[in-house]
């Protein structure tokens, strides 16, 4: 099983530019087109949330019409930008978004894992949140998946980072606590996915990997400082693969979304190493 994540798209009504700078509907199809060319396909695609920059009916038309050009499933996520009623009002056949208790939050079987996206919106604000509601609809859906291995989907990652605005607008630490003692008490989840940060970061949490994925388009800037000043670069756009291998457990990749020179060859033909 192969699962493939994207996360901040970002995107804009048609002709618009996030920042006035960044075409993001150009940077997604890039994306796009990068993941048909993978061998082999991905199983499915998660986006794990901000979706579109401002939540309005015209972002979500424009984001279904570039999302058409994917072959295989896809499974979106909300993110502090998105509107839960704006989403499901854009992709009525994606019946899994209307969740219980009005939350986006879901859970889909990918082959021999079990994908769980819980939603960590705090509408109006930027940072985000796990109430009881939520963190006892996880626990029911990891109890349902009992041994199966988890890939547990959120937005907002369950850590501090150390970029200083963006931990500003994260998750609450009293959530991540919660959050941490209901994961602590399934060994089966294998990986938490999160998006929010526009960079890849990994972290140990609860006795699993949480990580962070890089956006298809512009990505945080990298500045450790408790007061980092918020801004961005236009550094190389990825996304990840995770990857079930049998007898191993899922495998994760980093890919860059630019083609670059190759495959070469180590080998001669004959068998010697190239020198």
């Amino acid at each position: 099983m192969i699962l493939c994540q994207i996360s901040d798209l970002h995107i804009k009504r048609k002709g618009a530019l996030a920042y006035g700078r960044v075409d993001t509907a150009g940077f997604l199809a890039r994306c796009l087109e990068r993941i048909r060319a993978l061998r082999p396909l991905p199983d499915a695609v998660v986006i794990t949330g901000d979706l579109v920059d401002r939540g309005d009916a015209e972002e979500y038309a424009h984001l279904r019409e570039l999302l058409a050009a994917l072959p295989m499933p896809h499974y979106l996520l909300v993110g502090n930008h998105d509107s839960r009623q704006a989403l499901r009002a854009a992709f009525p056949d994606h019946a899994y978004l209307g969740s219980a208790d009005g939350f986006v939050q879901y859970a889909a079987d990918l082959g021999p894992c079990r994908l769980v996206a819980l939603d960590t919106q705090d509408p109006p604000h930027s940072g985000g949140r796990l109430c009881e509601a939520r963190l006892r609809w996880l626990e029911q859906e990891l109890e349902r998946a009992d041994r199966q291995p988890v890939i547990l989907a959120m937005h907002h990652p369950p850590f501090v980072t150390g970029i200083g605005h963006m931990d500003a607008i994260g998750l609450p630490a009293a959530d991540c606590a919660r959050l941490g003692a209901v994961v602590a008490r399934h060994p089966n989840i294998e990986r938490v996915l999160c998006g929010h940060l526009h960079r890849p970061i990994q972290h140990r949490f609860a006795g699993t990997l949480a990580s962070t994925c890089p956006s298809p388009a512009h990505q945080v800037a990298l500045d450790i400082r408790p007061d980092a000043p918020a801004a961005y670069r236009m550094e190389p756009p990825a996304f990840q693969i995770h990857a079930w291998l049998p007898g191993t457990g899922l495998v994760s990749h980093l890919v860059p979304v630019d083609e670059s020179p190759g495959p070469y060859p180590f080998f001669h033909q004959d068998g010697q190493l190239i020198d």
